[in-house]
């Protein structure tokens, strides 16, 4: 994992190069003003040497202004290596997301994906900075102060360091404590921002069965939970901060103490002591700063493992220099192809059915019987486990997904529509069409004449997932843009079992415009829709029970004659 994360760093090396040459020179800086110190008591001042105490501070006001400079050399350029390492991470991880599989976000809640892209890479984003930079700056600092308080006195250096192994004992105890805790955290914080994010998005829901005392405490729990582990978190960091806190005021009050036998002996000069109380303060910073370290390792670590965990998800297969689907007609043929979800529960059996190219099928029946299934399969969001699917008679996994995906066009019953406005939703079937081409589109639809009573018509801002629409006209917002895409193939998944009669007549008239010439397969429950159908299919879990024509089947007086019955 460490050598992933060190990946992230090659764009920025020669900026993460000058960070650390700045941390050294910064970090010299500090080392000598107890020196000057020293000399100023030992000699300087004893001897009223006035001209050197003037050019000693000249000097250190010219180190001063220098750290300054460098500092801030650290605090811009060191942050920005981190923000672009984090930027980096967060760009790759959403190209990552947008390759896996469907059955992925079935399984995963949206607001704890947020949580790990945002939040956990902000924390990686600070590890990339403060960390390398603050170990590099402590190991100048802790050598250079040793070898300097060992030229001062080198029994009282030998004194501080009996007490070094105690120091990192403690921090190796605590180490693995916190990292679980901080862990835990993690994964609460996720939580609640999938609460959240649920919450927020079916708010009309909540509001309409007056169920806000429900979600309320759907997310008490889970910031309940999150406060608890997060409390537990700090209770493990307070236990490393005291302890090291405690440990590094011992080398203080031990220098006080035993420094000052010395200078009362005589063994080390006024200017001596002094020096070394300057000296123990910069060797205990570092201390500290390792101290300060442990917390942002720990929470950046967790982050980055979180984060290593999607990366590590195995993306959808797309077969390398796959062919081409070009000049489709649209013949589809489902050969034997069997499906079962995760927990083995076999949807469909060695289904067969052939789509003639131009023609449509469709598909009626229980729910539970595999329709949608079959629909999410023919553009590859679910991948079957045996059998074999062709268009034209190229089996769909010899082919790149996207050549695959670009020669069919989708329209569900639940239509998702992206914030933004009415043009930018109409040209995602295709971003490089013209003002004229969404337009075209939209007549297509029969959406044209609406939105030309609106005030900004085509820039009209519909709001998130067009809220501001009705079902109808988000309908036709979907239709518009498979009319602008112009696949060969159409699957209508229950694409108008959502909205009331008269609607669904008028949605019903584009979409048989939309299907004219396209090899379409449709799955309804509304059999009204689907009576004009080359061929009806009747899905049950037994597999296929009945097919034929609306006037065959109706004949046949069997299941499908029953639901039209039902559904009439």
């Amino acid at each position: 994992m460490l050598r992933k994360f060190i990946e992230f760093y090659k764009p920025y090396i020669k900026l993460f190069t000058l960070d650390f040459i700045a941390a050294f020179l910064a970090a010299g800086c500090d080392l000598v003003y107890p020196m000057i110190t020293r000399n100023i008591i030992n000699d300087i001042v004893p001897n009223r040497k006035f001209r050197f105490l003037i050019i000693f501070a000249v000097a250190l006001l010219i180190i001063y202004i220098a750290k300054a400079g460098l500092n801030y050399f650290m605090t811009y350029y060191g942050h920005a290596v981190g923000v672009r390492m984090q930027a980096d991470m967060r760009q790759k991880m959403f190209d990552h997301l947008e390759n896996l599989p469907c059955e992925y976000f079935d399984n995963n809640k949206t607001g704890v994906i947020m949580s790990r892209m945002v939040n956990d890479l902000m924390e990686v984003s600070e590890l990339a900075h403060h960390g390398p930079e603050d170990i590099f700056t402590s190991l100048v600092m802790f050598i250079g102060a040793l070898i300097i308080l060992c030229t001062i006195n080198v029994p009282l250096t030998l004194i501080i360091f009996a007490f070094i192994p105690l120091l990192l004992w403690f921090t190796l105890s605590r180490r693995k404590k916190m990292t679980d805790a901080f862990l835990k955290t993690k994964v609460k914080i996720g939580e609640v921002n999938a609460t959240l994010e649920n919450s927020l998005a079916g708010v009309r829901v909540t509001k309409s069965f007056v169920n806000k005392e429900h979600e309320m405490k759907k997310f008490k729990v889970n910031n309940m939970k999150f406060k608890e582990a997060r409390e537990y978190a700090y209770k493990t960091m307070a236990e490393y901060f005291s302890g090291m806190n405690f440990f590094t005021d011992l080398l203080s009050l031990i220098v006080l103490v035993v420094g000052g036998v010395f200078t009362y002996n005589g063994s080390i000069t006024i200017g001596d002591f002094t020096a070394y109380i300057l000296y123990i303060s910069l060797f205990t910073n570092p201390v500290k700063k390792l101290v300060n370290f442990m917390e942002q390792y720990q929470a950046g670590a967790t982050g980055f493992k979180r984060y290593m965990e999607i990366m590590d998800q195995i993306p959808e297969k797309d077969i390398e220099h796959g062919k081409e689907l070009k000049d489709v007609k649209g013949n589809i043929d489902i050969e034997n192809v069997s499906f079962s979800y995760e927990n083995n529960e076999k949807v469909l059996q060695n289904f067969s059915l052939s789509i003639p190219a131009g023609k449509m099928v469709a598909l009626v029946g229980p729910s539970g019987g595999g329709k949608t299934t079959i629909c999410n399969m023919i553009p590859r969001f679910y991948e079957y486990d045996s059998g074999n699917i062709y268009i034209d008679g190229t089996e769909i996994h010899d082919v790149s997904l996207k050549s695959l995906r670009d020669n069919i066009g989708i329209v569900q019953q639940d239509v998702f529509l992206f914030t933004g406005t009415i043009k930018d939703n109409i040209a995602y079937g295709n971003p490089d069409a013209t003002d004229e081409d969404i337009m075209r589109a939209a007549k297509m639809a029969s959406l044209h004449e609406f939105v030309m009573t609106l005030k900004d018509g085509y820039d009209t801002y519909i709001g998130e997932r067009g809220v501001k629409l009705s079902g109808g006209q988000k309908q036709r917002i979907s239709i518009a843009r498979v009319f602008l895409k112009n696949p060969p193939i159409l699957i209508l998944d229950e694409a108008t079992s959502a909205l009331d009669n008269i609607t669904e007549h008028e949605i019903q008239m584009s979409l048989e415009k939309l299907c004219a010439d396209r090899t379409t397969l449709v799955v309804a429950h509304r059999l009204s829709t689907v009576q004009h159908a080359d061929e009806i299919v009747v899905v049950t879990d037994k597999g296929i029970e009945e097919r034929g024509t609306h006037e065959e089947l109706m004949k046949q007086n069997g299941i499908y004659a029953g639901f039209h019955v039902v559904y009439k």
